[in-house]
């Protein structure tokens, strides 16, 4: 019988030796990745508090076009920065959520560091 292998469960074990070392801060807060099939969803989260103090997702109403490519990415990635840059919020740390930084995750990074987020 051969075994298949859960990469989600795979996913989170990495999520949680990740989230072990990255804590958000009033001054830094964490932001946070996740991306699904279909969608990316992107949080700036103060875990002091555990307020989520920014959200951008490809769900939102205002959102046009396909959610699971890398310009649905980019744009998650502005509009994160644009939003966190009009609350105040300048430098974060980045919470990559246990995914490889390739693809989406990093055009999502780029994107917002290109919106003036500093990580």
């Amino acid at each position: 019988m051969v075994k298949r292998i859960d990469s989600n469960k795979q996913r989170l074990k990495r999520h949680k030796r990740v989230r072990a070392k990255i804590f958000g801060t009033a001054q830094r807060p964490r932001l946070a990745v996740y991306r699904s099939n279909a969608n990316i969803s992107a949080q700036i989260i103060n875990d002091e508090t555990g307020v989520t103090l920014v959200s951008a997702s490809t769900l939102e109403a205002s959102f046009e076009g396909i959610g699971s490519n890398k310009e649905a990415a980019k744009k998650i990635g502005g509009i994160i920065a644009a939003r966190a840059i009009e609350k105040g919020i300048d430098t974060v740390v980045f919470d990559r959520g246990g995914y490889i930084y390739h693809g989406r995750v990093s055009e999502l990074a780029e994107a917002a560091r290109e919106g003036g987020l500093k990580f």
